[in-house]
């Protein structure tokens, strides 16, 4: 019998996503957003599992859409008007002096809602970048891969992220049992008697699982002292020269070289400073989850298509970030395939889910 293949590390599929994030948030092209969308959501669709936390990719979805359809609607509404293309005119209500910077009605133009919609694609593409990661990666696995250094705030972290999916999953199987009982209540009434058996729920699976966690002694550490004064300014340098690295790298298109020092030396400056805390605590750990080359990879495929879009942002401005007043037509890139294949990694390194899913002995 063959022993069973191992998945690919929660922490990878996070690194893969926060790289396909970045890369979106590069850009206003809508073109190249939505190829970046479409990527995400093949990866996510072909590579997600039966498991509780993967049964909630229709609520990104459905949050992406509703971010989308509420920005345009607050732009027809409440946006100023701004370009000569007047797509529609609605009746104008005129405001006092000190709203004066808010309009509500009035024109409508082409130029404003092509803006709002560019920036509204972004902020989608990010959340099926956050969907994907909560979708393909598995909590409880990154829970037990955290680092020794950051310990407690990775626990807090990773039962966060996993709060989401959790929570989806007991409404869905509550309103299963409801329907099998024959509860055939709709309106708010629905709403109170599913809200409060998933908040039940919820507490009961927060004790069993800190009383679980108790009785093996999960995460129980030891420190020989307070660490060292340079540590701690070595961990804080670095973590300032990481956040000063992404303000230019997105506010200063110009400067890319500079930002990527700087980002390189944060996160080498980081890594040392996480490296040397940890082996001053002894945490223990349950079955540890190996870093493979594949996991290196997978990272490396969301890192690819952010450098590709960010190196494409410096060249070639006006593609990247097409203008809306005036109006022009958004073009394409050659390069945008590449930033798509880079997205399409996952499909290329990580083997498909559905054979799992059928009870054959391996």
């Amino acid at each position: 019998m063959r022993p069973a293949r191992r998945g690919v590390h929660p922490w990878a599929w996070w690194g893969w996503a926060i790289g396909v994030a970045a890369a979106a948030s590069l850009t206003t092209n809508p073109l190249l957003l939505v190829l970046l969308g479409l990527g995400v959501t093949a990866v996510m669709l072909l590579r997600r599992t039966d498991d509780p936390w993967a049964r909630s990719v229709g609520v990104y979805f459905a949050l992406a859409g509703f971010v989308l359809v509420v920005r345009l609607v607050f732009q027809v509404v409440m946006g100023a008007g701004t370009g000569p293309t007047v797509v529609l005119r609605l009746p104008e209500v005129h405001l006092p002096a000190w709203a004066a910077g808010v309009r509500l009605g009035g024109a409508v133009t082409a130029e404003a809602l092509a803006y709002s919609l560019y920036d509204s694609l972004r902020l989608v593409v990010v959340l099926l970048c956050l969907g994907a990661a909560n979708t393909l990666a598995n909590p409880r696995r990154a829970l037990r891969s955290v680092p020794a250094a950051l310990y407690e705030a990775s626990v807090a972290v990773a039962i966060a992220l996993s709060v989401a999916p959790q929570l989806i999953e007991s409404t869905q199987r509550i309103r299963r049992a409801r329907r099998l009982r024959g509860g055939a209540t709709k309106g708010w009434r629905a709403v109170v008697s599913v809200v409060v058996p998933v908040i039940a729920d919820a507490v009961d699976r927060s004790l069993s699982l800190a009383a679980g966690m108790e009785a093996r002694g999960f995460g129980r550490t030891r420190e020989s002292g307070p660490p060292p004064r340079r540590l701690t300014a070595g961990l804080l340098g670095g973590t300032g020269l990481l956040a000063f690295g992404a303000f230019v790298l997105l506010s200063v298109p110009s400067a890319l070289p500079w930002a990527l020092a700087c980002l390189a030396a944060g996160v080498a400056t980081v890594v040392a400073g996480l490296r040397a805390s940890g082996r001053r605590q002894r945490v223990t750990r349950y079955r540890p989850e190996p870093w493979t080359p594949r996991d290196t990879a997978l990272v490396a495929s969301g890192v690819v298509a952010a450098a590709i879009v960010a190196v494409l942002g410096v060249v070639a401005f006006d593609i990247v970030h097409p203008g809306t007043d005036p109006l022009v037509w958004p073009a394409l890139h050659p390069a945008f395939v590449a930033a798509l294949g880079g997205v399409l990694g996952p499909l290329a390194l990580t083997p498909d889910p559905a054979p799992r899913a059928v009870g054959v002995a391996a």
